[in-house]
Protein backbone atom coordinates (compact mmCIF):
# COMPACT_ATOMS: atom_id res chain seq x y z
CA UNK A 1 0.00 0.00 0.00
CA UNK A 2 1.32 3.43 -0.95
CA UNK A 3 2.86 5.58 1.77
CA UNK A 4 2.97 9.35 1.88
CA UNK A 5 5.66 11.11 -0.12
CA UNK A 6 4.39 14.64 0.52
CA UNK A 7 6.31 17.34 2.37
CA UNK A 8 6.06 21.15 2.39
CA UNK A 9 8.04 21.58 -0.83
CA UNK A 10 6.05 18.87 -2.57
CA UNK A 11 2.79 20.52 -1.58
CA UNK A 12 4.03 23.76 -3.15
CA UNK A 13 4.70 21.89 -6.39
CA UNK A 14 1.21 20.43 -6.24
CA UNK A 15 -0.30 23.91 -6.06
CA UNK A 16 1.78 25.07 -9.02
CA UNK A 17 0.68 22.01 -10.97
CA UNK A 18 -2.92 22.75 -10.02
CA UNK A 19 -2.66 26.20 -11.61
CA UNK A 20 -1.13 24.78 -14.78
CA UNK A 21 -3.81 22.10 -14.97
CA UNK A 22 -6.47 24.76 -14.65
CA UNK A 23 -5.00 26.63 -17.62
CA UNK A 24 -4.53 23.44 -19.65
CA UNK A 25 -8.02 22.06 -19.08
CA UNK A 26 -9.66 25.42 -19.76
CA UNK A 27 -7.73 26.02 -22.98
CA UNK A 28 -8.15 22.46 -24.26
CA UNK A 29 -11.78 22.20 -23.13
CA UNK A 30 -11.04 18.68 -21.92
CA UNK A 31 -12.62 18.53 -18.44
CA UNK A 32 -14.70 15.36 -19.05
CA UNK A 33 -11.66 13.61 -20.52
CA UNK A 34 -9.49 14.48 -17.51
CA UNK A 35 -12.20 13.36 -15.11
CA UNK A 36 -12.37 10.03 -16.93
CA UNK A 37 -8.57 9.67 -16.74
CA UNK A 38 -8.63 10.19 -12.98
CA UNK A 39 -11.46 7.71 -12.50
CA UNK A 40 -9.90 5.04 -14.70
CA UNK A 41 -6.55 5.23 -12.93
CA UNK A 42 -8.24 4.96 -9.53
CA UNK A 43 -11.12 2.63 -10.41
CA UNK A 44 -8.95 -0.44 -10.93
CA UNK A 45 -8.44 -0.84 -7.18
CA UNK A 46 -9.23 -4.32 -5.89
CA UNK A 47 -10.04 -4.46 -2.18
CA UNK A 48 -9.20 -8.17 -1.84
CA UNK A 49 -5.71 -8.05 -3.36
CA UNK A 50 -5.07 -4.38 -2.62
CA UNK A 51 -3.76 -3.91 -6.14
CA UNK A 52 -4.48 -1.28 -8.76
CA UNK A 53 -5.89 2.08 -7.78
CA UNK A 54 -4.62 5.66 -8.22
CA UNK A 55 -0.96 4.90 -8.83
CA UNK A 56 -0.36 6.39 -12.28
CA UNK A 57 -0.09 3.00 -13.96
CA UNK A 58 -2.63 3.96 -16.62
CA UNK A 59 0.18 5.70 -18.50
CA UNK A 60 1.69 2.29 -19.28
CA UNK A 61 1.01 1.23 -22.87
CA UNK A 62 -0.34 -2.14 -21.76
CA UNK A 63 -2.99 -0.60 -19.50
CA UNK A 64 -3.72 2.33 -21.78
CA UNK A 65 -4.60 -0.16 -24.52
CA UNK A 66 -7.30 -1.81 -22.40
CA UNK A 67 -10.67 -1.50 -24.12
CA UNK A 68 -12.08 0.52 -21.22
CA UNK A 69 -9.38 3.16 -21.67
CA UNK A 70 -10.09 3.91 -25.31
CA UNK A 71 -9.37 7.57 -26.04
CA UNK A 72 -7.46 8.27 -22.84
CA UNK A 73 -4.09 8.44 -24.57
CA UNK A 74 -4.99 12.06 -25.35
CA UNK A 75 -5.49 12.86 -21.67
CA UNK A 76 -2.19 11.19 -20.76
CA UNK A 77 -0.45 13.23 -23.45
CA UNK A 78 -1.98 16.48 -22.20
CA UNK A 79 -0.76 15.72 -18.68
CA UNK A 80 2.79 15.32 -19.94
CA UNK A 81 2.91 19.09 -20.53
CA UNK A 82 2.28 19.70 -16.83
CA UNK A 83 4.53 16.84 -15.73
CA UNK A 84 7.42 18.37 -17.69
CA UNK A 85 7.04 21.59 -15.69
CA UNK A 86 6.68 19.78 -12.37
CA UNK A 87 8.74 16.57 -12.56
CA UNK A 88 8.65 16.09 -8.79
CA UNK A 89 4.87 15.58 -8.86
CA UNK A 90 4.02 11.90 -9.23
CA UNK A 91 1.86 10.78 -12.13
CA UNK A 92 -0.49 9.27 -9.56
CA UNK A 93 -1.07 12.66 -7.92
CA UNK A 94 -1.11 14.49 -11.24
CA UNK A 95 -3.92 12.38 -12.71
CA UNK A 96 -6.07 12.64 -9.59
CA UNK A 97 -5.43 16.37 -9.32
CA UNK A 98 -6.47 16.74 -12.96
CA UNK A 99 -9.80 15.13 -12.11
CA UNK A 100 -10.32 17.45 -9.15
CA UNK A 101 -9.53 20.53 -11.23
CA UNK A 102 -11.76 19.31 -14.08
CA UNK A 103 -14.75 19.17 -11.75
CA UNK A 104 -14.04 22.53 -10.15
CA UNK A 105 -13.53 24.60 -13.32
CA UNK A 106 -16.81 23.37 -14.79
CA UNK A 107 -18.76 24.70 -11.84
CA UNK A 108 -18.69 21.55 -9.74
CA UNK A 109 -17.85 21.23 -6.04
CA UNK A 110 -14.47 21.84 -4.44
CA UNK A 111 -12.89 18.47 -3.67
CA UNK A 112 -10.40 18.01 -0.86
CA UNK A 113 -7.13 16.79 -2.38
CA UNK A 114 -4.47 15.07 -0.28
CA UNK A 115 -1.17 14.58 -2.17
CA UNK A 116 1.41 11.87 -1.65
CA UNK A 117 0.55 8.98 -4.00
CA UNK A 118 3.44 6.93 -5.32
CA UNK A 119 3.78 5.87 -8.93
CA UNK A 120 3.68 2.26 -10.07
CA UNK A 121 4.57 0.58 -13.34
CA UNK A 122 2.55 -2.51 -12.46
CA UNK A 123 -0.73 -2.54 -14.36
CA UNK A 124 -3.74 -4.59 -13.22
CA UNK A 125 -5.27 -7.24 -15.44
CA UNK A 126 -7.86 -6.02 -17.91
CA UNK A 127 -11.50 -6.23 -16.91
CA UNK A 128 -11.77 -4.15 -13.75
CA UNK A 129 -13.47 -1.22 -15.49
CA UNK A 130 -16.56 -0.91 -17.72
CA UNK A 131 -15.71 -1.42 -21.39
CA UNK A 132 -15.87 1.86 -23.32
CA UNK A 133 -17.67 -0.01 -26.12
CA UNK A 134 -20.54 -1.18 -23.91
CA UNK A 135 -23.82 0.35 -25.05
CA UNK A 136 -22.08 2.29 -27.80
CA UNK A 137 -24.32 3.77 -30.49
CA UNK A 138 -23.79 6.12 -33.40
CA UNK A 139 -24.12 9.32 -31.40
CA UNK A 140 -23.82 8.41 -27.75
CA UNK A 141 -22.00 6.14 -25.32
CA UNK A 142 -24.29 4.62 -22.70
CA UNK A 143 -22.99 2.43 -19.90
CA UNK A 144 -25.08 -0.01 -17.86
CA UNK A 145 -24.76 2.43 -14.96
CA UNK A 146 -26.62 5.07 -16.97
CA UNK A 147 -29.61 2.75 -17.18
CA UNK A 148 -29.33 1.83 -13.51
CA UNK A 149 -29.56 5.48 -12.50
CA UNK A 150 -33.18 5.69 -13.59
CA UNK A 151 -34.31 2.07 -13.28
CA UNK A 152 -32.71 0.89 -10.03
CA UNK A 153 -34.71 2.18 -7.02
CA UNK A 154 -31.52 2.53 -4.97
CA UNK A 155 -29.95 4.94 -7.45
CA UNK A 156 -33.10 6.61 -8.78
CA UNK A 157 -33.83 8.20 -5.42
CA UNK A 158 -30.45 9.93 -5.61
CA UNK A 159 -31.10 11.12 -9.17
CA UNK A 160 -34.39 12.64 -8.04
CA UNK A 161 -32.80 14.18 -4.94
CA UNK A 162 -29.90 15.70 -6.87
CA UNK A 163 -32.22 17.06 -9.56
CA UNK A 164 -33.92 19.11 -6.85
CA UNK A 165 -30.98 19.87 -4.56
CA UNK A 166 -27.66 20.81 -6.16
CA UNK A 167 -26.04 21.39 -2.76
CA UNK A 168 -26.79 17.80 -1.75
CA UNK A 169 -25.35 16.55 -5.03
CA UNK A 170 -22.18 18.63 -4.63
CA UNK A 171 -21.66 17.44 -1.05
CA UNK A 172 -22.16 13.74 -1.83
CA UNK A 173 -20.19 13.85 -5.05
CA UNK A 174 -17.20 15.58 -3.42
CA UNK A 175 -17.14 12.92 -0.70
CA UNK A 176 -17.41 10.05 -3.18
CA UNK A 177 -14.81 11.51 -5.54
CA UNK A 178 -12.32 11.91 -2.70
CA UNK A 179 -12.84 8.28 -1.67
CA UNK A 180 -12.28 7.08 -5.22
CA UNK A 181 -9.11 9.12 -5.53
CA UNK A 182 -7.70 7.59 -2.35
CA UNK A 183 -8.46 3.90 -2.88
CA UNK A 184 -5.55 1.92 -1.45
CA UNK A 185 -3.72 5.12 -0.53
CA UNK A 186 -2.61 5.73 3.05
CA UNK A 187 -1.24 8.74 4.88
CA UNK A 188 -0.36 9.47 8.47
CA UNK A 189 -3.57 10.52 10.21
CA UNK A 190 -5.58 9.29 7.21
CA UNK A 191 -7.20 5.87 7.12
CA UNK A 192 -7.08 3.83 3.92
CA UNK A 193 -10.27 3.70 1.89
CA UNK A 194 -11.11 -0.01 1.76
CA UNK A 195 -14.88 -0.10 2.19
CA UNK A 196 -16.78 -2.42 -0.11
CA UNK A 197 -19.34 -0.72 -2.29
CA UNK A 198 -17.37 2.50 -2.75
CA UNK A 199 -16.49 1.65 -6.35
CA UNK A 200 -20.05 0.87 -7.41
CA UNK A 201 -21.41 4.01 -5.80
CA UNK A 202 -18.57 6.02 -7.29
CA UNK A 203 -19.34 4.74 -10.79
CA UNK A 204 -22.92 5.89 -10.46
CA UNK A 205 -21.95 9.31 -9.17
CA UNK A 206 -19.38 9.65 -11.93
CA UNK A 207 -22.11 8.98 -14.47
CA UNK A 208 -24.26 11.60 -12.77
CA UNK A 209 -21.59 14.28 -12.86
CA UNK A 210 -20.80 13.58 -16.50
CA UNK A 211 -24.45 14.21 -17.22
CA UNK A 212 -24.26 17.34 -15.12
CA UNK A 213 -21.21 18.55 -17.06
CA UNK A 214 -23.04 17.89 -20.31
CA UNK A 215 -26.06 19.91 -19.19
CA UNK A 216 -23.81 22.69 -17.90
CA UNK A 217 -22.02 22.81 -21.23
CA UNK A 218 -25.35 23.11 -23.07
CA UNK A 219 -26.41 25.99 -20.83
CA UNK A 220 -23.16 27.91 -21.28
CA UNK A 221 -22.70 27.45 -25.03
Amino acid sequence: MAKAIADAEYVKEIEKARRDLRTLISSRNCAPLMLRLAWHDAGTYDVKTRTGGPNGSIRNARELNHAANKGLETAVLFCEDVKAKHPKVSYADLYQLAGVVAVEITGGPTIDFVPGRKDSLESPAEGRLPDAKQGESKDLLKLPTDKALVEDPMFRKYVELYAKDEDAFFKDYATSHKKLSELGFSLKNHRSILAKGVIGFGIALTAVILGYLHELNKRTN
